[in-house]
């Protein structure tokens, strides 16, 4: 269950009950591909740093180790000992991100696995197999992600066909909720927004899946090339179309500026890999912009990453230390560096939360941006 608490202009401070707890929204999912934080963070970790949910990759966990695996060993939750929310994508990504390795008919999409090279079949009624045997809170529907630079015609039959996907996906998931020995019966399933950077085709597309009644809706095939500014409209022209009474994810992004004028939007969930992949190679997210701890100027800086964070790096470790690690390839100081961004993310949505509810989020956002702009 879904219910708005409070909005300010578009944005909207949520809350999403959930078989396996209450997100509270707008929030930021952590990224865990493979059923882990790369960087070496832990499910303990996370609940430290303020992490309310987890997202895993469909396709990845069906490669290696194998979802019914994960299923015979009591579902994903059980497995990564992680007993909060965890959202599972469909799949769709990798017929973007695979497309020299794939095939897309209408009843799916063939790959060959970047691990070995066998063939995998990936359609709805797999993808939604797939996520129930992994036992995910919520699961997303399965799409293609077309090119922000496709042709219209490409991208129209492309949205066209993942409609229909949609509407198999809605009832594989609802078969499987109903199937003796299910690990979550209660799975929701979250719905895919495509169109590229076409405003009729994105507008139209919303309004049909609109109707689908989902439990939420995603914006999916942005920060995949287009520009910020195309990114924004986009979601200025989408968003209002989807249902105000339904959380709305904006996919794969992005940086905090990003996060903010997605809030702005009406935006609930975001998810991104740039925390963690920063970190694991030195950049580190402060309230005054993002800092290069391979940087020489650091070499003697006793300071922590961001004075006042309540990070486990900032509460023991300084900038000097962190980055002799980094310099000595000790797998200690990228580890630190992901927990802080990590935290950061975390932590700049429940202070955005703590604004709305206090409906000073525009002030919030023109603070954070202008400290960001301005560095130390």
């Amino acid at each position: 269950m879904y219910e708005v608490l409070k909005t300010e202009g578009q944005a909207k401070r949520g809350r999403l009950t959930t078989v396996h707890g209450v997100v509270e929204t707008p929030v930021f999912m952590n990224v865990g591909t493979v059923a882990a934080i790369k960087g070496a963070v832990s499910t303990e970790d996370l609940m430290g740093i303020k992490t309310q949910i987890e997202l895993s990759n469909t396709y990845h966990l069906h490669v290696r180790p194998g979802d019914e695996l994960i299923k015979e060993l009591g579902g994903l939750h059980k497995f990564m000992a992680w007993d909060k929310p965890i959202l599972t994508d469909s799949g769709g990504f990798q017929v973007f991100s695979l497309a020299g390795l794939r095939k897309i008919k209408e009843e799916g999409v063939t790959f060959h696995s970047h691990v070995d090279g066998h063939l995998i079949f990936m359609g709805p009624e797999e993808s939604m197999q797939i996520q129930s045997n992994l036992g995910s809170t919520i699961a997303m529907a399965f799409d293609e992600c077309p090119s922000s630079v496709a042709d219209r015609t490409y991208v129209q039959n492309s949205v066209d066909r993942t409609t229909r996907w949609l509407a198999r996906c809605k009832t594989k998931m609802q078969e499987l909720n109903q199937t003796e020995g299910t690990i979550n019966p209660h799975q929701m399933l979250f719905g895919i927004n495509q169109g590229a950077i076409y405003d009729d085709i994105r507008m139209d597309h919303a309004k049909r899946i609109a109707e689908m009644d989902l439990d939420g809706y995603a914006v999916g095939g942005l920060a995949v090339g287009e520009t910020h500014e195309q990114m924004y409209h986009i979601l200025d022209v989408t968003v209002p179309l989807l249902p105000k009474d339904k959380p709305t994810y904006l996919m794969g992004v992005g940086t905090p500026a990003n996060i903010l004028e997605g809030v702005e939007r009406g935006v609930d969930f975001f998810d991104c890999v740039y925390p963690s992949r920063n970190g694991r190679h030195g950049h580190v997210y402060t309230k005054h912009g993002k800092l290069n701890l391979f940087n020489q100027k650091f070499e003697k800086d006793m300071r922590p990453i961001e004075e006042g964070c309540g990070c486990p790096a900032c509460r023991k470790y300084s900038r000097a230390y962190i980055r002799h690690l980094l310099k000595a390839k000790e797998m200690l100081g990228m580890r630190l560096c992901v927990l802080h961004n990590l935290y950061f993310y975390n932590n700049m949505m429940e202070e955005i939360r703590d604004a709305l509810d206090e409906g000073r989020f525009a002030s919030y956002k023109r603070d954070l941006l202008d400290s960001m702009a301005r560095g130390e």
